[in-house]
C-alpha cells in the first residue's frame, strides 16, 4: 500500500516535492515503512501534546505513533525548511539544500517508526543515536543512488576524506575543552 501524502500548505511548493518524497520512500526497505498510513505536510507543527520545552516553529518533523485503530503517520514542517520571512539571503541556501533535508527528515521519522514498532529490543537511551545512526546511513545510501557518478567518483578517497574529518573534530573538542578549561 502506497503512503498518503497530504499537502496542507498554502504556499507553493518547490517543483516535484511530492516526488522527493516518494523516491526518498521508495529507497528505504519495504517492512521499514510497514504501518504507516500517510505523511502530512504542514507549514508548522502545532501539537499540543508537546511540553513547551520544544520550540514548534523550530521543529522540523514529528513521528505520530499509532493511536488506538489510527495508524501512525508523519508530519513534516515545510516553513522550517523554507522560511518565507526572512532577507533573500537567507532564504537561498535553505531552498538549494530543500530535497537533502527533506529526504534527511523522511529518514529520521522512519527510523523512529522503524525502532519504536519493529525494534523492540531498544532502552529509551539508546533510541536517539540509533534513529541518528539509521538516518546517516540511509541518506548515504539515498545519496550514492542518486548521484552515482559522483559516488562512483570519490569512493576510492573516502576513507582519507573520513580520517580527515575525525581528525578535525578531536582538535574542535580539544580546542573547545581547552577554551572552557580556561575561563
Amino acid at each position: 500500500m502506497a503512503i498518503k501524502i497530504e499537502n496542507q500548505v498554502e504556499r507553493k511548493l518547490p517543483p516535484n516535492t511530492v516526488s522527493n518524497i516518494e523516491a526518498a520512500f521508495d529507497s528505504l526497505p519495504r517492512e521499514h515503512t510497514r504501518g504507516l498510513e500517510r505523511i502530512r505536510l504542514v507549514e508548522f507543527i502545532s501539537e499540543p501534546r508537546l511540553k513547551n520545552t520544544f520550540q514548534t516553529s523550530e521543529l522540523p518533523g514529528l513521528y505520530h505513533p499509532r493511536q488506538g485503530p489510527k495508524g501512525p503517520w508523519l508530519e513534516v514542517a515545510v516553513g522550517v525548511l523554507l522560511p518565507a520571512n526572512k532577507p533573500i539571503h537567507k532564504r537561498i541556501v535553505p531552498r538549494m539544500s530543500f530535497k537533502g533535508n527533506l529526504a534527511a527528515i523522511v529518514f529520521s521519522l522512519v527510523g523512529q517508526h522503524y525502532h519504536l514498532t519493529l525494534k523492540h529490543s531498544l532502552k529509551k537511551t539508546q533510541l536517539e543515536p540509533a534513529v541518528r545512526q539509521y538516518t546517516e546511513k540511509q541518506l548515504k545510501a539515498w545519496n550514492e543512488k542518486k548521484h552515482s557518478f559522483r559516488a562512483r567518483l570519490f569512493k576510492p578517497i573516502q576513507p582519507t576524506l573520513e580520517r580527515w574529518a575525525k581528525g578535525l573534530q578531536k582538535r574542535a573538542a580539544a580546542e573547545k575543552k581547552k577554551s572552557v578549561a580556561s575561563k
